[in-house]
This record gives structure tokens, sequence and C-alpha cells, in this order.
């Protein structure tokens, strides 16, 4: 019998596994298709080796004179290259997690786990062999989540298409839809339109990344626009349709009740996720679900049954990679009977890596007055970074929203040239309850673009030294 045992091998899973081991737990883990999950296999990580490789094409297409760079209209850019690297980054970091397993001394089963009793699962193998029963005395469930596709909306893989298919397909298509403007369809769009596809982005939402602070998504769209990118904020998609060319999309303006078609050769569909708790046996358990269909778990990340535990976008707390990862570090230390620290949610970091890219953590400057608090809001622009002018990035901005009373970082919300960077430093202050006066004092390298934040400290302290 197994000490833990983890059903899900990506983010949480896997480091929860570690971090379990290191503790002398007895471990286990199984997944059904890959070591590192979705994050490493199809997501976060080869979204971003396509994403440096648009960033290349970018700047030679758009930047190309200003960098004094001559001859640019011979180049040829080769995408399925593009792709094959970013498979290659994949397979090189889940190789990785393979390794870590092994010198973990954790075992891998690969395979589909479904519950038959809190302390036991019925493992059915990929290659085909006979169910195994596994015991242990604590199971974890880190099973992930699916795209949301609305009732009717006919994903087919070729016209219409989700993140996976999108993120393996070895071509650009020449126009796309991109139905979402969260993280995943505004990082296809700048990927795409960094090749020279027309891209169409719409968002039922008024602004882009509707999740984020509002000046940021309309920030976002304006620098879009500029690029050549069509935003439409403010409409929801009520058909999807494929043709002998490629697919037909209705919009309706949700402010005008104005309706328009739009046609394109291909339409992603990237408007949410929904937790992976089908096919488990939950209910025969007695695991409770949320209203949202998520497994329902404690600040420890207990079920309401003894002994079997959740983390992950299954969880549905934050559909982050890292927060499943902390949240599998947390698991192993609770079932380990270590002292855990729950998870401030609010306060945990969220990154966007478009053009330009977004960043962000805490309370927008819209839900901090909601909540009651008296803010300072500071703001201070990358034009007046000299290491962003060097880069030739000078748009976007930091934003402080701070509260009055006691000068604790509520949030911070920025957007501009690799501002997923800069986020650490801000995150850190706020956990360790720094106010803006120390970040002021902090001196920061010159010239870099962390110096944006110390300026920004400077703003909120009614100090501006550089504006």
């Amino acid at each position: 019998m197994y000490d833990i045992l983890f059903i899900g091998a990506g983010p949480a899973g896997y480091v929860g596994a570690i971090r379990a081991a290191q503790l002398g737990l007895k471990t286990a883990i199984v997944d059904k298709e890959w070591l590192g999950g979705v994050c490493l296999n199809v997501g976060c990580i080869p979204s971003k080796a396509l994403l440096k490789n648009a960033e290349l094409v970018r700047t030679l297409r758009t930047e190309a004179k200003t960098f004094g760079i001559a001859g640019v209209e011979h180049l040829t850019f080769d995408y399925a290259q593009a792709v094959r690297r970013s498979r290659q980054v994949s397979q090189r970091l889940t190789k990785g997690v393979g390794f870590l397993m092994r010198k973990n001394g954790i075992e891998v089963h690969m395979g589909t786990a479904r519950l038959v009793a809190p302390n036991a699962v019925l493992l059915t193998p990929s290659d085909g062999g006979e169910p195994v029963r596994l015991e242990a005395r604590n199971i974890v469930i880190a099973t992930g989540a699916h795209p949301l596709v609305p009732p009717g909306w006919d994903v087919d893989g070729e016209r219409v298409l989700t993140y996976r298919p999108a993120i393996l397909q070895t071509r650009v298509p020449a126009s796309a839809i991109i139905i979402g403007g969260g993280a995943i369809g505004v990082e296809f769009a700048t990927i795409w339109h960094s090749y020279g596809a027309a891209v169409t982005l719409v968002e039922m939402m008024p602004t882009l990344l509707p999740l984020e602070d509002a000046e940021v998504g309309k920030e976002l769209a304006k620098a879009y626009k500029k690029q050549g990118i069509q935003v439409l904020t403010g409409h929801k998609v009520e058909a999807i349709e494929t043709t002998d060319q490629g697919v037909r999309v209705t919009v309706t303006d949700t402010k005008k009740g104005r309706a328009q078609t739009l046609e394109a050769e291909q339409a992603l569909v990237a408007i949410g996720f929904r937790p992976n708790t089908a096919g488990l046996g939950l209910e025969e358990v007695g695991v409770r679900l949320t209203d949202r269909g998520a497994i329902a778990v404690d600040e420890r990340m207990a079920t309401n049954v003894p002994g079997v535990w959740a983390i992950g976008d299954v969880t549905a707390k934050m559909m982050l990679a890292h927060v499943g990862s902390a949240q599998g570090i947390l698991v192993a230390e609770a079932v380990a009977g270590r002292a855990v620290h729950p998870l401030d949610y609010a306060a945990m970091p969220r990154a966007v890596y478009g053009h330009p890219q977004v960043a962000a953590f805490g309370l927008t400057e819209a839900q901090a007055r909601e909540q009651g608090y008296d803010i300072t809001v500071a703001k201070f622009p990358f034009q007046a970074n000299g290491k962003a002018l060097a880069l030739n990035e000078g748009k976007g901005f930091i934003k402080l929203v701070v509260d009055k009373a006691y000068g604790e970082i509520l949030g911070a919300h920025m957007i501009g040239p690799e501002v997923t960077e800069l986020l650490p430093e801000l995150t850190l202050a706020h956990m360790m309850e720094l106010t803006p006066t120390e970040i002021a004092r902090n001196v920061h390298a010159h010239p870099t673009l962390s110096e944006v934040l110390m300026e920004v400290a400077h703003v909120a302290l009614g100090e501006a030294i550089h504006i």
C-alpha cells in the first residue's frame, strides 16, 4: 500500500509527488497520457517557445529598419520549424520529469484510474493490460481541466479548434477568428498574427483579459489594434458554422444589438475550462462537487471524504500551473503531518505572454473600491524607462493599488516589456507586508526594466522622480 497516490501528472500532481517523496512517503503517480500534463506538453511551455519565434519574426518584419537590418524582404519564416522546436522544448522537460520521478523513488503508472474506495483505485493500463487495483492511505486527484465548448459548436480540430490541435498544427492559417480574449486567445493572436495571419479577436466582455484591471485590458486592445489585429470586445458569438473555405462566425454587439458575420480559414475556441471530474468514481465514494462542477476542498486541499484530496485545475480555485504546483506541495505537507500555510489566492501571480506582456496580482482598482478601501493609485509608464526605450518597447505601464491607511499593496497591474519577470518582487513585497516605501528605498540597477517598480513606488508616495 502506498502512503499517497496522485491521479494526474501535471504541474500539480508531479510536484506534489516529489514533495511527498521528499517527506518520506511511499508515493505513486498515475497519468493516462503523459508526465508533465497539459502545461509541459501542449500548454504553457510550447506556447512560450512559439511566442519567442513570433517575437523574432515580428521584429524582423516590423522593426528591421529601426534596428538597421536590411534585406528582410528576402527572408522566409518556417512555422513548421518553430513548432518542431516547441516540441523539442516540451520533450526535454517531460523527460526531466521522468528523471525526477526515478530520482525520488516515485512509482509511475500510465493508465486511467478510477476510485473504487476512498483508499483504492482501479488502474486500466494504457498498454491494454489487465486492470489492477492500487491501494493508498491517501489519494490526491489532480486531473486538470478541459476546454469549455458551448453546445452546438462543432469543434472538429481542423477548422474549429481548441488549444491542443492549434498548438500542434504545423501551419499558420491565412486568417483566424479567435473566440475568447483571455490568456490563450491573446497569446495565439500574437503568434499567428506575427506570422502573417489576419486575426480577429472576439471577446464578449467589455475588455480583453476581462478578469484583469480594465485599464490594462483597454491598453492591450489598443496595442493589438495598432499591430493590425482586429479586436471586437463586447461581442457575443451566436453561431459557428464550417464552410467549404473555412468558418463563418456570427457575432452580436452586446450594446447595440447589431449582428455581423465574420469569415476565416479557422476559428479557435478559447473561452474557458471545466474541471475533469467525469469517470473518476467520485460519486461512488461520495466526494462532493461545487456548483461549478469542481471538486470541493478545504484550505488543506482535503475533500469531504477522509483520505481523498484534490489539487490543481480540478478544484477550480485558480486554473494556473504555478497555483497547482503550490497546492501540490501544500497537500504533500498536509498528508505528512506538517504545518501548512493556506494559499492566498487573491495574491497569486497572473501572467499573460502576448505582445505586450501582462502581469498582475491582487485586487484591481475597481475591486478595491468596491470592497471599501480608500486607495492610492500610482502609475508609471515604460516610455520614461531607459531600458524599455533601448529595447524599442516603450509602451505600457505599471499600476499599483495601495491602501492609504496602512500602505499595503493591494494589487499590481502591469502591461509592457517582460513584465511577467517583474512580478515576483511585488508578490514577495505583498507576502512580507512591505509597502511602497521599502520598494522605493531598494536600489534597483540601472538601466533595467525593474526600475519602473521603484519609480511607481515613488509615485505612490507622492515623490515621483522621472515623471
